[in-house]
């Protein structure tokens, strides 16, 4: 049933995106974002639970990653670069899907759902269309600060001589081989994907006074080295007196790590994300 399309970005960049439609009839819409050197391709069994829940999903593959990156690059080798007009163009692309999904769907509400990479740039398009979308869920986030943002190597806490270098993803091995054996996967760090200068244009913080009381649901792994607990919790906080949100809520996995919808407790997190959608957004 699912319905891969694609539209072209202002720097003539085909994105590829997928739709996957509710299972009978729909109460909302879930924008999904991925993460950094990876694709929509990932989140199949999160896809599942929210279509078969009563949402319509649409994912895209990102700039430079996935499908659309494959494409851009010509092949694998250049995947997860984002190249012309970089992490700007990357973020307007996901906008001009944003307009996509409200001209499809006027009359739904529509949930913006980031993990990690992806869950920054749900919080600059939050910060820059604070309207658009009428709930969102950030997983594997972190306040976008020097301090509260890891840049070191992330597998340093798991290194050892039979390590594969994806144990700070999950604690399931599965989740490993299956990255590493991903034709649309890379494991180049993102700040060698990015450069310096485009990276350091993730730096920010929540925008003051919003102006809209949305709804925010942060989700983490307690072992996450990418922001972790404490910096969620910051990242919590700022909404709160910063932007001005009242319904902010923090879920923390025991043992989980970066991935939380791939981990060993993921149908928890999944249950978890569908009783907060339930009590916002409540199936007609």
């Amino acid at each position: 049933m699912t319905d891969t399309r694609e539209f072209t970005d202002a720097h003539g960049i085909a994105i590829v995106y997928d739709v996957h439609p509710a299972a009978g009839e729909a109460r909302g819409v879930v924008q999904l974002l991925h993460g950094v050197g990876e694709h929509a391709g990932r989140y199949g069994a999160l896809i599942s639970a929210l279509t078969g829940a009563g949402f319509v999903v649409y994912a895209d593959d990102h700039r430079g990653h996935g499908r659309t990156g494959i494409r851009q690059h010509d092949g694998p080798a250049k995947l997860g670069r984002l190249g012309k007009g970089g992490l700007r163009a990357a973020e307007d692309a996901i906008w001009q899907l944003t307009g996509i999904i409200r001209a499809e769907h006027p009359d739904l509400p529509l949930v913006l759902l980031g993990h990690s990479w992806g869950s920054f740039l749900a919080q600059m398009l939050v910060n820059d269309h604070p309207d658009a979308w009428d709930a969102v869920i950030l997983s594997g986030s972190a306040l976008r600060m020097p301090g509260s943002l890891n840049s070191a190597p992330l597998n340093a806490r798991w290194k050892a001589p039979d390590a594969t270098g994806f144990e700070w993803l999950s604690r399931d091995p599965a989740v490993w081989a299956s990255f590493d054996d991903d034709p649309l996967t890379t494991d180049v760090p993102l700040l060698r994907l990015f450069g310096p200068i485009e990276a350091a244009k993730l730096y920010g913080r929540p925008r003051k006074d919003l102006g809209r009381d949305i709804p925010l649901l942060l989700l983490v792994g307690r072992d996450d080295p990418v922001g972790g607990p404490r910096s969620v919790h910051r990242l919590a906080d700022e909404y709160r007196t910063r932007s001005g949100l009242t319904d902010v809520t923090t879920l923390v996995y025991p043992d989980a790590r970066h991935e939380i919808f791939n981990e060993l407790q993921q149908a928890e997190v999944r249950a978890d994300v569908l009783s907060w959608l339930d009590a916002h957004i409540p199936a007609r």
